[in-house]
């Protein structure tokens, strides 16, 4: 490992390899390339840079995260992950409530995929709550839900 700092040529063309692989938010690249950076004026000049010619953008990095978490995690774990990855909380709640639409399915889902019999007793309902609560589905749609497998 080099103990100098990249040039500025040199940051560029590592931000456009992280960039290559996947779309980053502003906070998140900044993060990776902080120890690689001159100073952080040049990082930001940087990031204005990689922003303004759009091949970094938040939005898009929260759409895509969104579109992926949205396979596996309800409205609040998806909001929740991208806060913590940078993306501006207005951002994060616009994207998971329009998530939150299709939630009931997407729970109803998951649900049969992990479980394939309906639940027998109301320990095994408080088991299947707790799942559902931890992968960020709300209450409304955990009640909903295993109420209706009680009466299939």
């Amino acid at each position: 490992m080099r103990d100098f700092p990249d040039s500025a040529p040199e940051l560029r063309a590592r931000a456009l390899r992280l960039l290559a692989r996947r779309e980053h938010s502003r906070a998140e690249l900044a993060r990776k390339l902080a120890g690689h950076a001159e100073s952080p004026g040049a990082l930001e000049q940087l990031l204005d840079a990689l922003a303004a010619a759009k091949q970094l953008c938040d939005e898009r990095y929260a759409e895509e995260r969104a579109r992926q978490l949205g396979r596996k995690y309800g409205a609040a774990r998806i909001r929740l992950d991208l806060i913590a990855k940078g993306v501006a909380a207005d951002t994060a709640a616009r994207l998971a409530t329009a998530s939150a639409d299709a939630d009931l399915e997407r729970a109803r889902a998951i649900l049969a995929r992990k479980y394939r019999t309906p639940a027998g007793s109301a320990a095994e309902r408080a088991r299947r709550a707790r799942f559902l609560q931890g992968r960020g589905f709300g209450h409304e749609i955990i009640r909903r839900l295993l109420s209706s497998s009680e009466t299939e």
